[in-house]
């Protein structure tokens, strides 16, 4: 199903490799660990603007999140006079009910080919997309501190002494892959709760709680679960960009925002947000 992506993602990580493994050595844990960052930095700011375009339909829904609750209490007994309404007052806005959640759909494509493209560094696969079976040993054979790419925290010991590592090796990586991957979740997800308080209560109660099952959930997925060391990189690597492009993103929306509203006239007050 994903293949029309599989093929383009794993080309940007062959890309990359090249190009660490002309400065390192193309089976050195480096270079992968280069590669593997690389290719969600390169995949997240290719979908930096479908990004952009949900923050700025989500601000919209927050702005008319006090209009649509007036129109719940007056016309709640009357689904369809309530549908009519809420269709005309997001005509009068410009808003959609789907504009925060087109863009993320056209995403989602991305971010699961990624995690395949990781996950079929399998031994025994003769290539993997645009990779032959040199890079997949390559690939396989790569590691971090002792730890390998292609293995997991949960995988038994001799299969893990079969690729030259133990678990020792594994949880001093994978650890700490998983609790900084797991924090900059938690701080993201911190980071639009008091928005979400303010404009939509119910929402910002289930983000509250997803603030703590998200990285709880990292933890509990990577320590029991098969998920090899370089989808932990990868769960970082996008996890950490997440929170930067967060805190960019909102800044851009919020000087659009000031901009748009123009300048406070002379004595005049802005009303809090």
């Amino acid at each position: 199903m994903f293949d029309v992506f599989l093929y383009p993602v794993s080309a940007i990580l062959w890309f990359w490799h090249k190009v660490f493994g002309a400065v390192s050595s193309p089976d050195s844990g480096l270079a992968w660990v280069l590669s593997i960052v690389f290719l969600v930095f390169t995949l997240r700011l290719l979908l930096i603007k479908p990004a952009l375009s949900a923050l700025r339909a989500g601000r919209r829904m927050q702005a008319l999140a006090p209009q649509m609750r007036k129109i719940q209490e007056k016309y709640g007994k009357d689904r369809r006079r309530m549908a009519t309404e809420v269709q005309k007052l997001h005509a009068e806005s410009g808003s959609s009910p789907l504009g925060g959640c087109l863009p993320a759909l056209i995403q989602l494509p991305v971010f699961f080919s990624l995690y395949w493209v990781l996950r079929d560094f399998t031994p025994g696969a003769r290539s993997n997309h645009v990779f032959d079976r040199a890079g997949v040993e390559s690939f396989l054979n790569a590691d971090l501190f002792g730890a390998k790419l292609g293995n997991w925290l949960s995988q038994p010991a001799a299969e893990l002494a079969a690729f030259g590592t133990d678990h020792a090796h594994m949880i001093a990586v994978g650890a700490p892959l998983m609790l900084i991957a797991g924090l900059a979740t938690f701080f993201s997800m911190r980071s639009g709760l008091a928005r979400q308080t303010s404009t939509a209560p119910q929402a910002a109660g289930i983000t509250k709680l997803m603030m703590y099952l998200a990285p709880l959930g990292m933890l509990v997925s990577g320590s029991f679960f098969p998920v090899p060391i370089g989808v932990l990189l990868y769960f970082l690597a996008t996890n950490v960009w997440t929170l930067g492009q967060q805190h960019f993103l909102t800044k851009v929306v919020d000087r659009e925002e000031e901009s748009s509203q123009g300048p406070v006239p002379p004595g005049g007050s802005t009303l809090a947000a």
